[in-house]
């Protein structure tokens, strides 16, 4: 039985721009994002370095946590960048700065943030653990290949620092995202995952020969296609693990994903607290989760060593039978009477249609069902007429929940 008191497990979200950070307001306890240099994702829209105040103030002003991810290989002639970058961190009153470079940890310390070892780092038993500990870290992010029980055994063991771990998302197939093929395939470092700019070869399709058995092994395969982890229906036993943070991967990904997983894994933390887990909430949760972005779903190391069932071996990509269609664009915003005119482009709209509002040059993001249709000087449809081609586009009026922008495109999941 758990009592109001106790400290809740935290919910990180992951961050790809400005307007996945307005898909998360009210919904996640913390984020954690990049800038354009020294991160994990160095081919995501990432942040600049001079949003880093305004992002942060922004996550504070809604009870959000901000850490910022600086956890890629340091070389020795970009320690004066990652001094700037650490400074600014400090202006902007970061919360903790995610790093596992033990010189990058050194110069963090000295200025005083908070430190949090990445799983690059992978922290895989508790001697790693205490060290990292000792060195002053408040959080440390597990290694992915981490069985439950080894979690629990580590979290028994540390004194002080958090435990975090990975709940959802793309599972490399390396060691916690340790791996050199990108770099091999490419001939270059420019490309390493440990950069920040792996190109995933292991998405791919690949013949593999055994030359001593004179075998063919696999032919034309997605054979180290790894499903995304999926652990909603455990959310009650990683809680009782004690771990302290839960985190979504996914700072590739837009922000309909981002929203959406965000959502799901808050509902279902708050229905562990309130005594109220049900099979039947697990079944809508993974609805839900289906609809998006994934790649199957798969429960990682928690439970014991994957499987072969715990890899994609026919689809690359998204496999959710769900897409993300354009229908249209914001033509104009009228602030007095929170409406927008919206051109459509593509099919038609009924009273209570699920809507996203998605700026291409804005930060808008806005998810919202329809509640009123206007035509003209016809008030109170409950639908458009049928849009198939340019000469059918129709200008629609549609109350909005939140302020949009000209040119904010429309879109729909079918």
């Amino acid at each position: 039985m758990t009592n109001n008191f106790e400290k809740r497990v935290e919910l990180m979200a992951p961050l790809k721009n400005y307007k996945s950070l307005n898909a998360v307001l009210g919904k996640a306890d913390a984020v954690y994002f990049g800038i354009e240099s020294f991160n994990m994702r160095m081919f995501s829209d990432n942040f600049k370095l001079e949003d880093l105040n305004d992002i942060v103030k922004t996550c504070h002003n809604h009870n959000i946590n901000a850490y910022l991810t600086t956890n890629i290989i340091i070389y020795e002639n970009e320690i004066p960048l990652l001094e700037q970058i650490l400074d600014k961190a400090v202006e902007s009153e970061i919360d903790a700065v995610i790093i596992h470079d033990i010189g990058a940890i050194q110069i963090a310390k000295e200025k005083g943030l908070d430190v949090h070892i990445s799983t690059q780092a992978s922290i895989s038993n508790s001697q790693t653990a205490l060290f990292y500990e000792s060195l002053g870290a408040q959080r440390l992010i597990l290694a992915r290949e981490l069985s439950l029980e080894q979690i629990k055994e580590i979290k028994n063991v540390v004194r002080k620092a958090e435990i975090e771990t990975f709940i959802h998302g793309a599972q490399c197939t390396s060691i916690s995202g340790r791996c050199y093929f990108s770099a091999e395939i490419c001939e270059s470092q420019d490309y390493s995952a440990n950069r920040g700019k792996c190109v995933q070869p292991c998405r791919r399709k690949w013949r593999v020969y055994d030359d001593q058995n004179n075998e063919l092994l696999y032919d034309g395969v997605f054979f180290i296609n790894a499903k995304d982890l999926c652990m909603i229906e455990h959310i009650p036993k990683l809680i009782d693990a004690k771990i302290d943070a839960f985190k979504i991967e996914g700072r590739m990904r837009d922000p309909i994903y981002i929203e959406e997983t965000t959502k799901c894994y808050k509902e279902a933390i708050e229905a562990y607290y309130d005594n109220d887990f049900t099979e039947e909430k697990v079944k809508n949760w993974l609805k839900r989760l289906i609809k998006v972005y994934n790649r199957g779903f798969s429960t990682g190391f928690y439970f014991g060593l994957p499987k072969g069932s715990e890899i994609e071996r026919k689809f690359d990509g998204n496999i959710s039978n769900y897409k993300k269609v354009e229908i249209g664009k914001v033509i104009n915003y009228f602030p007095e009477k929170n409406a927008a005119k919206i051109l459509l482009t593509s099919g038609k709209l009924k009273l209570n249609d699920e809507i996203f509002i998605i700026g291409t040059h804005t930060d808008s993001y806005l998810r919202q069902n329809i509640s009123s249709i206007q035509i003209k000087q016809k008030k109170n449809l409950t639908e458009t007429p049928f849009v198939s081609s340019k000469k059918d586009r129709i200008a629609v009026g549609i109350i909005v929940d939140n302020p949009v922008k000209k040119n904010d495109k429309i879109f729909r999941l079918e």
